[in-house]
């Protein structure tokens, strides 16, 4: 964090449409921030090799993910290959507590999950295609998927741009370089927020 007066943390988290460019900002901007907390998954497969709990991840059962679940403690999760991966809220609440920042890409229900749940500690930015024509041309132009997968990806995204108003920010990548930049107001703007600050303003 920029400033030690800060009482708390804050959770940025970045969401958008699948090509739109969220992880390749995440990483630019963490370039700046570099003392920011990292978001670990909990997963439900087992460790590989040298694989410490609460290193490279959350090591947990089926009946534990299943409680963690149940208590509302995962903000999302996806199952990929019989195993499921999630964001735990308890080591985000952790650094928000310890004053830690974190800067999180997540998808569009676990941004508004982690709005509910940790409120004016939480920011949100959704990040748009500075059209539609152009989010189709970055998912060409990744040559991974097949055309009727990418199709499948634009008509999701038309409905998940619907979802940007219920956001704290807005940032449109056209230039990646100006999307990093405005992230990065944001961040510092938020620090800056007058009631981040009233233990501050109280000492003078």
């Amino acid at each position: 964090m920029s400033d030690c007066s800060q009482q708390k943390g804050i959770l940025f988290s970045i969401s958008g449409p699948s090509g739109v460019g969220k992880g390749t900002i995440v990483n630019e901007v963490k370039k700046k921030y570099p003392s920011f907390g990292v978001s670990i998954s909990a997963t439900t497969r087992a460790p590989r090799g040298t694989e410490q709990n609460g290193v490279e991840y959350y090591f947990k059962t089926n009946d534990e993910f299943d409680q963690m679940l149940a208590e509302g403690e995962i903000l999302e999760y996806d199952t990929y290959v019989g195993n499921r991966y999630g964001t735990p809220a308890a080591p985000l609440r952790k650094m928000v507590d310890s004053g830690t920042d974190c800067l999180l890409d997540i998808t569009i229900a676990g941004s508004l999950a982690l709005k509910d749940k940790f409120k004016e500690d939480a920011v949100t930015i959704f990040v748009l295609p500075p059209s539609f024509e152009v989010l189709a041309n970055r998912l060409v132009g990744r040559g991974t998927e097949k055309a009727d997968v990418i199709e499948g990806r634009l008509a999701k995204a038309r409905e998940e741009v619907l979802e940007a108003s219920k956001f704290d920010y807005i940032v449109v990548n056209n230039e990646l370089d100006d999307a990093v930049a405005k992230v990065e107001a944001i961040i510092a703007s938020e620090h800056l927020r007058a009631f981040r600050n009233e233990a501050s303003a109280s000492r003078l």
